[in-house]
């Protein structure tokens, strides 16, 4: 968990409003609109008005607005610099050969696993409505996105769980990855229901 020093938050805010007019004169909403969250959310956070520092927030603000990290340092509690530096680079867009390099390592993963695909195709009826299972025909692949296609659509919140995820040591990953199987089961047998 990232930690900050409270003592430090006028001087991180006053930074972030400098960086707002420096990379083009931001509003409030339009800050809001590049971090991805409301603009009520942003409001509170740049006038003080919430409990508790929200540390997914903050290392977006950081990354979208480019603030050099040795303007923010002493925000930044000395054991939670590095983590919080993660984080950042989380945010970061990347440029077109950065993206087209993680969607080719994506796609290269992705046929590594459709090599022991089904030989054949079942389908099911599940309360009306028709789940196919096995093989996939080509035109199947086609209209599926590729992981990096789907990563790089995810929410600023949901990457920065993805790292909070990564950190953690391999029997929390396994706990994760348990609760989450029961989760998404429970969800895919809502959508049957509907």
């Amino acid at each position: 968990m990232v930690l900050f020093d409270s003592n430090y938050l006028d001087a991180f805010l006053t930074t972030v409003r400098k960086y707002m007019a420096i990379r083009g004169g931001y509003s409030q909403k339009d800050l809001a609109e590049k971090v991805n969250v409301g603009i009520s959310t942003m409001s509170r956070f740049l006038n003080q008005k919430t409990k508790e520092l929200d540390p997914q927030l903050i290392a977006a603000i950081v990354a979208k607005l480019n603030i050099p990290l040795h303007e923010i340092i002493d925000f930044i509690e000395e054991d939670s610099t590095a983590l919080f530096k993660k984080m950042v680079t989380l945010y970061i867009e990347p440029d077109s050969t950065d993206k087209e390099s993680m969607n080719k390592e994506a796609d290269a993963f992705e046929e590594t696993l459709g090599k022991e695909e089904t030989k054949t195709q079942t389908t099911a009826n599940i309360r009306g409505v028709k789940v196919s299972f096995g093989e996939r025909r080509a035109d199947d692949r086609r209209n599926t996105r590729t992981t990096g296609e789907k990563l790089a659509d995810l929410t600023a919140r949901q990457k920065g769980f993805l790292s909070d995820f990564l950190d953690l040591d391999v029997d929390g990953q396994d706990l994760v990855v348990s609760a989450g199987e029961v989760i998404i089961k429970y969800l895919n047998r809502k959508q049957f229901e509907i």
